[in-house]
């Protein structure tokens, strides 16, 4: 079962007189996580490391700290957390006491796996992609009847007799939604692949 937030949190810690600042919040993709990263990156500090994790996708990246001693345990917290389409940014201000490797992924990994854990979480529901045409005498109660299921409508191309719904529908609810749509359709539409 993987998770995401809820929302953008964060923790904030003191080692060794380094200050380490982690943040994060939830994203739907690549794009969103390098916008966050660079949104709240600070340059005045020593290191702005980060990793996120969307789906099979993950980067992370230790800037300037030796390598495999901060993004990696930073992403291994989000992984250990359970959690998906999720970045966390842990930026660290240098305090003059050298950590070590073992301190500095301790430290990273630690960071971020305590601000996760701060942060309200919540049950990511994984779905399944269909599209269906309605037309738009149906769109009005289909959107009534979907908004009342764990399913979604990511994208709706209309043409001269309706509209082609692309869906995002959880897989314990395709049968009720193929119901749904061939009661609306009489008949005429089922859920197809994209």
């Amino acid at each position: 079962m993987a998770f995401t937030l809820s929302g953008p949190c964060e923790y904030r810690e003191e080692i060794r007189k380094s200050r380490f600042l982690a943040l994060a919040a939830p994203v739907a993709s690549a794009a969103d996580a390098q916008a966050f990263i660079e949104r709240h990156s600070d340059l005045a500090a020593s290191h702005n490391c980060w990793a996120w994790k969307v789906g099979n996708q993950y980067r992370f990246n230790d800037d300037g700290e030796p390598g495999g001693t901060a993004g990696r345990p930073i992403l291994a917290a989000i992984e250990g957390q359970d959690c998906d389409q999720v970045v966390v940014l842990v930026i660290r201000w240098y305090g003059g006491i050298q950590l070590g490797t073992g301190g500095l992924a301790r430290a990273y990994g630690g960071s971020a796996a305590k601000c996760l854990q701060a942060g309200e979480r919540r049950e990511l529901v994984l779905r399944q992609a269909f599209t269906c045409h309605l037309q738009f005498a149906e769109l009005p109660l289909f959107k009534a009847r979907l908004n009342e299921l764990d399913s979604l409508i990511e994208r709706e191309d209309y043409d001269a007799s309706g509209a082609r719904l692309h869906l995002a529908v959880a897989p314990a609810e395709r049968d009720m939604l193929e119901r749904l749509l061939g009661d609306i359709s009489r008949g005429r539409e089922s859920l197809c692949p994209p």
